[in-house]
């Protein structure tokens, strides 16, 4: 039996859906946007005209920015993507822009947001749209199936691009939404597990004279008030309404299941120099979070095995090397979201082999100087780091030798 909302709120699979809440809308509504005038987050650089002035109902606004803006946002907080959607819309501010750009270019605007297979889909999107729009054609959808064709996008960005662009009617469900809508009806069960009565309620609530104001109050409500620790209860203007605080223990919603152990794995790296003193990097291929970004290669030490063993294994294994497992250069902890990983790094010198691509995309011989030049995941940026610090330390060392073996004048 399908999911409702119980007349007092809550989900229910057995009872009438949303009777109570349906006479509180209004009120709930207009609570929200005189909040959201006063206290809301306005100087969102993509939500606001090119000059920074605020849009009328019914403007429409740059759909690329608020594009980018949203696939960013999905696994990434707005202070930390703030800097990078600017670089981003100066380097690549329109869809044929994006659609023709390089994708090494493309992946090193990226670098450090993680999750680079956004980067990729966004670019595939802009290539799709611009295939698929007749020359002098307005190439953005209006619609929500339009928006769900293009890779990357679901439910709840679609909506949120639709309704941030175009100012139309449609609900989102984004983390901080159904935190606040679980709040607001002390949901029972986890959301992921009551999506269907959480859509239900938001499209409900959803003005629909001012969509866009409306969803960017309710996501700027969780993200400033309805906080996933220590809501400010006092000061949100749906206290009177929600369920939870009623309750006692807002902060005990939304409920959650139990959390699993993520696997552990070590993985050993090496960083290769030949007698030149370039460095070795190779690329991954186009797949998983990871995909198209270079990297120090390695893999997976197993069990019983050396760390020195793993390196050289590994190398001989994927690039067709074989190399000297010096000194260790730094080990450094590292967790996605579906497991947790340690580098273990070694500095490593080249004895013999033309390095192939065995299991990568390409492989390269670069100076130390020139690694930022590419796109490297998070953990790899400090890799880089202390390479050029032990660099430096070692040049200093040479030139302190140098210097205690001058004759004296």
């Amino acid at each position: 039996m399908p999911e409702t909302i119980r007349s007092d709120g809550r989900a229910d699979g057995h009872a009438e859906p949303l009777a109570l809440m349906e006479q509180s809308v209004p009120d709930l509504r207009a609570a929200l946007l005189r909040w959201w005038e006063q206290h809301g987050r306005q100087g969102i650089p993509w939500t606001l005209r090119p000059d920074g002035s605020r849009p009328d109902a019914g403007e429409s606004l740059c759909p690329l920015g608020i594009w980018v803006a949203e696939v960013m946002l999905q696994q990434t907080q707005l202070q930390v993507v703030l800097p990078y959607w600017q670089r981003w819309m100066a380097a690549l501010p329109t869809r044929d822009a994006l659609a023709a750009a390089d994708e090494h270019d493309v992946l090193l605007l990226w670098q450090g947001l993680g999750y680079y297979s956004r980067a990729r889909r966004l670019q595939q999107g802009a290539r799709m749209l611009l295939d698929a729009a007749p020359p002098g054609a307005d190439p953005w959808p209006r619609t929500l199936e339009g928006w769900l064709a293009l890779p990357g996008i679901g439910r709840s960005t679609a909506g949120s691009i639709l309704s941030s662009a175009f100012d139309l009617p449609f609900a989102i469900l984004d983390g901080n939404v159904k935190r606040v809508l679980a709040r607001l009806i002390a949901c029972p069960r986890p959301p992921a597990r009551e999506l269907r009565g959480l859509w239900q309620l938001s499209e409900l609530l959803l003005d629909p004279g001012r969509p866009r104001a409306f969803n960017q109050a309710l996501m700027d409500l969780g993200a400033t008030i309805c906080t996933p620790r220590n809501p400010r209860c006092g000061a949100c203007p749906w206290q009177g309404h929600c369920a939870a605080y009623a309750a006692g223990d807002p902060a005990r919603f939304p409920v959650k299941d139990a959390p699993r152990e993520l696997p552990f794995q070590v993985i050993g790296v090496g960083v290769v120099r030949n007698a030149a003193g370039l460095v070795l990097i190779d690329q991954r291929l186009n797949e998983g979070l990871l995909g198209g970004l270079w990297e120090f290669p390695g893999g997976k030490q197993e069990p019983g095995e050396a760390i020195a063993a793993t390196i050289a294994r590994e190398l001989r294994e994927e690039l067709a090397i074989e190399v000297e497992v010096g000194e260790e250069l730094i080990v450094l902890d590292h967790a996605y979201s579906h497991k947790k990983l340690r580098f273990v790094v070694h500095l490593c010198t080249w004895l013999s082999g033309d390095p192939q691509p065995l299991a990568s995309q390409q492989v390269r011989w670069v100076r130390p100087e020139q690694l930022g030049d590419f796109p490297f995941p998070a953990a790899n940026g400090r890799i880089i780091a202390a390479l050029h610090q032990w660099l430096d330390a070692d040049a200093s060392a040479d030139s302190s030798h140098a210097e205690g073996s001058r004759p004296a004048a």
